[in-house]
């Protein structure tokens, strides 16, 4: 079908520099966790992105010398010629379908420890490495001869992304991790040469960067300048220096790129960010310089990105998450299929790839750095094998996902629902605060199995094994979740601990049914570490309830740091009242109190409470499996019966999506043996060497 009239302002062309922009979808930076260790899964991925209709396309952040690295994080090397093949394949990869391929540059200064590399860090002020990791190292200030060996390393990538074929070099200057941002701001720029000091001095280093980029390139390439709209503190870089800044150069790149002052604000999630929450300090910068704009913000609807270019406040509509969650939002729009954007949910399990060094995965696209790995496709589906039907037992996230992957392959899928409501464990949690937009990975596995002619689906329809037995599916799918435990066991405890029946206890899954104590004091014992116990005390603060929150981690919900949230989180629990109780779980839960013990030194407390919250770990809801499994089920003519998702391991939502998924992928599949399920790249020996000492 046509693409609605009032979207058409997205697909105009747009110049940036001596290059043109087909349309106004502009993927910036992302990291991915492949980097340097998984070239071909990266160069894929972005290809999936070509092909689903971006106008421009950009690389991760590509470290440009072995002085300014970041390990443990898995990043893209431009660190000598060597480096060059993979990244030409990428360019020629984001360049497929005819969008323009950009490469961002960064050193990171103080940012970089050197794990890896050895070097000593150099920055524009010496001290201490400023990481997530908390580094024990320390940068030394460069003095003019560093500077100029920076230049020279800089006109180096210059010179070798110009010959791996990109059309825009971005300059990473934001987040707090760009050496840009380090000369612009005067937390990290205490300099007294003509390097620091007043602003044209701290943009000298800035100026000089642009130019040469301009001369190595003799101005073929497009330069962009990735910049920091506020850093918070009383000497960062702030909305308000931002604007002085391009007002004093307003003509010095080809596009300005405004993301917030630090990752974990620029990437909020959902829970605290709403979509186009950076708009206030971009809303006007387009009338400072004649130069396009591009910012973020999570944008998935489409009338929302025409708003903000109608408006005057961006050029271009950046994203990330988004173009993660749906590589082919644009053609969708651009097809007049915005029923089918696979939207973003907010959730950050993407960024948590990159922060643990690990391959990132997406909730919603669980083709995600699969496309290489394992062959997947965020649209295509392979054809179906030799069978022809499967039944799914609950839907859930696994088991939607399940549904719609084997639908859309062709096999006759039936998909059973012991309830009245779709989604599984999504249905419950989209109802907490601040998590309604994890009900889209309900709402669009839902949306697209609705039409779907191969597909019926029965609610309130709870299977026996015998029901399993007759239902004449070739494969089924046991997608019946988890129920969160009562006993404390998780981490801390792998055994129950003495507990007095008379204190009132409850769990997730009680307060998410509406069985919520209120006006009482409550101990909430989170041994889980992800966003469920924040969220939960959210809730009970909300019911009036005095909160007493206790973890035997160093810090609440530690895990989403790699979400970017923990501090938000903390903030906001300060905020609400909530009684922190870090370093501690209970050893026993009497009557009227929970005995709380330090996991240092084993040292008791009283805790006196009204009521406990444990938010600990879940056990699988496996019984049907069991004893299906216990049963003749191959003389039914059963092809293969699998527990998938919750309920064959508990994990967060991304990992149901992806076992749904991967279930699907893997019917009527040739056993593999021990070869492994997916692809993977190894490290080549240099010539002359041996492993021999």
């Amino acid at each position: 079908m046509p693409r609605d009239p009032r979207h058409d302002i997205l697909f105009t062309p747009l110049q940036i520099g001596p290059k043109t922009a087909k349309n106004r979808f502009y993927q910036v930076p992302h990291c991915n966790g492949g980097g340097y260790r998984d070239p071909s899964a990266v160069v894929e991925m972005r290809r999936t992105k070509a092909e689903g209709g971006w106008g421009v396309i950009f690389t991760e952040q590509t470290e440009i010398h072995p002085t300014s690295e970041i390990t443990p994080f898995i990043e893209q090397h431009l660190w000598d010629d060597r480096d060059l093949p993979a990244l030409a394949r990428m360019a020629e990869a984001m360049k497929s379908h005819g969008a323009l391929a950009g490469i961002q540059l960064a050193y990171s200064g103080i940012n970089g420890p050197n794990l890896y590399s050895r070097e000593v860090p150099l920055a524009v002020t010496g001290g201490p490495i400023l990481t997530f990791t908390s580094d024990p190292v320390q940068a030394r200030t460069m003095d003019r001869e560093d500077i100029r060996n920076l230049r020279r390393w800089f006109r180096n990538a210059f010179r070798r992304s110009q010959q791996a074929g990109f059309d825009l070099i971005c300059l990473y200057g934001a987040h707090g991790f760009g050496i840009l941002q380090h000369f612009l701001s005067r937390a990290t720029n205490q300099r007294t040469d003509d390097y620091g000091g007043s602003l044209a001095n701290r943009s000298r280093f800035l100026r000089e960067i642009v130019e040469d980029a301009r001369e190595t390139t003799k101005g073929e390439l497009a330069v962009s300048l990735r910049m920091s709209l506020h850093e918070a503190g009383p000497y960062g870089f702030s909305n308000a220096e931002l604007r002085d800044f391009i007002a004093m150069h307003a003509e010095l790149p080809d596009l300005w790129d405004l993301a917030h002052g630090t990752w974990e604000n620029c990437s909020g999630t959902s829970r605290f960010t709403p979509e186009g929450g950076q708009e206030d300090l971009v809303r006007g910068i387009k009338d400072l310089t004649s130069k396009p704009v591009v910012g973020v913000g999570r944008f998935t609807s489409p009338d929302a990105m025409v708003r903000q270019i109608r408006a005057g406040v961006l050029d271009f509509i950046g994203a990330a998450r988004p173009s993660i969650a749906d590589p082919f939002l644009p053609l969708k729009v651009e097809q007049g299929r915005t029923e089918d954007i696979r939207e973003c949910i907010g959730c950050n399990i993407c960024v948590s790839g990159d922060m643990t060094g690990a391959i990132s995965r997406c909730t919603q696209n669980t083709a995600f750095m699969e496309e290489w790995r394992k062959g997947w496709h965020p649209e295509r589906a392979r054809p179906k094998g030799e069978s022809g039907s499967v039944l799914i037992v609950g839907a859930g996230p696994a088991g939607l996902e399940a549904a719609l992957q084997a639908a859309r392959r062709g096999y006759r899928v039936t998909l059973a629902e012991a309830t009245g409501t779709l989604g599984g464990r999504v249905a419950r949690e989209r109802a907490l605060p601040g998590l309604s937009a994890w009900g889209r990975v309900a709402d669009y596995r839902t949306g697209q199995l609705a039409p779907l002619p191969n597909v019926e689906i029965y609610r309130d329809s709870r299977m026996t094994p015998e029901d399993l037995l007759a239902a004449g599916a070739d494969h089924i799918a046991l997608a019946t979740g988890a129920t969160w435990r009562r006993d404390a066991v998780a981490r801390r405890h792998l055994h129950p601990i003495p507990t007095d029946p008379a204190m009132p206890l409850y769990t997730p899954d009680d307060l998410m049914a509406g069985r919520i104590p209120e006006g009482r004091t409550v101990a909430l014992y989170d041994d889980d570490h992800f966003y469920m116990g924040s969220v939960l005390a959210e809730r009970l603060v909300r019911s009036g309830n005095r909160v007493h929150f206790v973890t035997p981690a160093v810090k609440v919900a530690e895990w989403t740091d790699n979400t970017l949230e923990q501090a938000t989180i903390m903030r906001r629990l300060l905020e609400i009242g909530v009684e922190v109780h870090l370093s501690k779980g209970p050893e026993t839960i009497g009557a009227t109190e929970m005995t709380l013990g330090c996991v240092w030194t084993g040292r008791q407390t009283a805790l006196p409470v009204e009521a406990v919250v444990l938010v600990t770990s879940r056990q699988p809801d496996d019984q049907l499996y069991q004893a299906t499994k216990a049963l003749d089920w191959r003389a039914a003519g059963i092809r293969s019966l699998t527990l998938i998702g919750d309920a064959a391991a508990p994990g967060p939502i991304a990992w149901a999506t992806y076992a749904g998924r991967s279930w699907a992928e893997g019917l009527d599949t040739p056993d593999r043996g021990d070869t492994l399920p997916f692809r993977r790249e190894i490290a080549a020996l240099a010539p002359g060497l041996s492993l021999l000492p």
